[in-house]
């Protein structure tokens, strides 16, 4: 198969879909890979070290787009590479398809097969893709946070861990999932005061277990909700539904009782965030404030440590990219994992929540991928 890379083109995104070292992985199964050049920039990854493990290198992302039979990137493609796929060519990227309406259009137009990096599952019902930009997205939340909150920043002047004397800052994290457990390690590292909600009393004594009493676990009730975001100088919104828009747990009203100058990092912005308030934002301007609250809405935050990003991506989507490009469409028949990263096939809705999120039809994917070799 031939695999193409094209340059990521979202503003300050800087990681890349293949690593030097996922192109040698690529090759040695047999495959061509065609990376543009200057993808790698990002990573500190010349041309002429994708050539040395094997790869092509092409001038245009037209011209990979032209002649790839799948496109392997970290970001959604953008408006204007919607047209330039086609039918029967497999897209594998991150997605986020629910809260944006016009890139769903824009994939089912196109006809190509498009399978997501956040909803492949695992055995244990995790998500093996999401998993590491998770990680690296909930450790950058605190720095984030401790930026923001800073009077240079336009922040009140609050240091996270405070000092002998002073009493630190009170970090409260929505979602215990990946996202909140990497922000909560951090904030407790930086000596802040932390509790973090969630709706699941398993994971709730997990939590307890795994932190060891050094965290305020909460369940996720109204009542529980408002306690901490209204008591709290840092809101770490971390809460994901796979495949469709986040729970919006923050609305206009409670941010007028939030403490003047309190700080919200919504990781969740990806799906459309966790807060009515939210919109995304850039590297280049990442906050904005609301009724005194500080937003930091970055869509693409582990795109600001592209290296760490990239070698992490890569790890994880290895063996399901490989997968893809040694058997095509019918690795996702082989295997439920990767049918359920498939949201979009031949111009039809193959994802759940994402049809749901929508209000557009659902057809299974087994159902859509034997429609297509039946014919």
């Amino acid at each position: 198969m031939l695999v193409g890379v094209p340059k990521e083109i979202k503003p300050q995104e800087y990681r890349v879909g293949l690593t030097p070292g996922a192109v040698r992985e690529y090759v040695h199964h047999g495959h061509t890979v065609l990376i543009q050049s200057g993808a790698g920039a990002g990573i500190g990854a010349a041309d002429e070290a994708y050539r040395t493990a094997g790869a092509q290198i092409a001038a245009t992302a037209e011209e990979i787009f032209a002649k790839a039979d799948m496109v392997v990137k970290v970001k959604e493609p953008q408006p204007s590479e919607w047209p330039q796929l086609r039918p029967g060519q497999i897209l594998f990227t991150y997605l986020h398809l629910a809260p944006d309406p016009e890139q769903t259009q824009g994939l089912l137009k196109s006809g190509c097969t498009a399978v997501a990096y956040e909803t492949v599952t695992d055995p244990r019902g995790g998500l093996p893709l999401l998993a590491p930009m998770s990680e690296v997205a909930g450790r950058l939340a605190l720095e984030a946070a401790g930026a923001a909150l800073r009077k240079p920043a336009g922040g009140p002047g609050l240091l996270l861990g405070g000092v002998p004397g002073v009493p630190p800052a009170k970090v409260a994290v929505l979602g215990g999932g990946v996202v909140g457990i990497h922000a909560a390690r951090m904030a407790v590292g930086l000596g802040a005061e932390v509790s973090i909600l969630d709706r699941s009393l398993p994971r709730l004594r997990q939590l307890d277990d795994l932190f060891g009493g050094r965290v305020r676990t909460a369940y996720s009730s109204l009542e529980g909700l408002e306690r901490e975001v209204f008591s709290a100088d840092v809101v770490v919104g971390a809460v994901l539904v796979p495949g469709a828009n986040a729970p919006k747990l923050i609305t206009r009203p409670m941010l007028k009782r939030m403490k003047p100058g309190a700080v919200l990092v919504d990781v969740a912005i990806d799906q459309g965030g966790c807060a009515e308030t939210s919109h995304a934002t850039t590297h280049a301007e990442p906050t904005y404030v609301v009724d005194g609250v500080i937003h930091y809405c970055v869509a693409n935050m582990p795109g600001a440590v592209p290296l760490t990003s990239s070698h992490a991506l890569n790890n994880a989507t290895l063996p399901f990219g490989l997968a893809l490009a040694d058997r095509g469409v019918e690795a996702i028949l082989a295997d439920r994992h990767l049918a359920d990263g498939l949201n979009v096939h031949a111009g039809q809705i193959t994802h759940p929540a994402l049809a749901e999120s929508t209000g557009l039809a659902y057809v299974a994917p087994h159902k859509a991928l034997e429609r297509k070799l039946a014919a």
